[in-house]
């Protein structure tokens, strides 16, 4: 859903200093996600792992869908900002020096002019009062380049803005979507 290079992630992991692991989907079906995250979750647990981390707020129907995934794994879910203030908690994130830019947003909330830009007061002065400041809602995605947690920023380019038409097929249909027409992506370029 962000659109961001594989390299990227990869770069990120290793400047933040953790290990990165990778669980793959070719057809993009809810049933291969779901899959493949079990097997995956279970090799996990296989090596001492019981408890997933998530960074939701608000949203009750995704929270339930983790919990009930994790829960035929018998894993359990921690969700550390659940209910705390989005604003709050974008206020926060940038005090700390936390740097991210949005690399995805939803047509139905923003424009072209909002994909590629860095989330500073000023992006969050802009945004329409139907907008969460921590795009929650799906509003917008970013990519984290940089921050306290960081050893040395993520270096990247932007590249071309791109328009990607929703294709709503068979088990992917979300009702959340509802008056998208599509999604806003800000190509970003690894550089070393």
């Amino acid at each position: 859903m962000h659109g961001v290079q594989e390299e990227l992630l990869e770069k990120q992991a290793q400047s933040i200093g953790i290990e990165l692991k990778k669980v793959y989907v070719y057809e993009g079906s809810n049933a291969e996600y779901e899959k493949n995250m079990e097997d995956f979750l279970l090799e996990m647990k296989a090596e001492g792992i019981n408890h997933v981390i998530f960074g939701d707020i608000f949203l009750e129907d995704l929270r339930r869908y983790r919990e009930d995934n994790l829960a035929k794994v018998e894993m359990e879910a921690v969700f550390p900002l659940w209910k705390q203030n989005t604003t709050t908690l974008i206020q926060k994130f940038m005090e700390l020096g936390f740097r991210t830019v949005t690399c995805c947003v939803n047509d139905f909330y923003l424009g072209e002019n909002m994909v590629g830009a860095e989330i500073d007061e000023g992006f969050v002065k802009a945004l329409p009062e139907n907008v969460d400041p921590c795009g929650e809602n799906g509003e917008f995605h970013t990519f984290c380049f940089d921050g306290p947690i960081f050893k040395t920023p993520v270096q990247f380019s932007k590249g071309d803005s791109v328009y990607k038409p929703l294709e709503m097929k068979g088990d992917n249909v979300c009702s959340s979507l509802s008056g998208t027409k599509g999604f806003w992506y800000c190509e970003l370029l690894p550089e070393n």
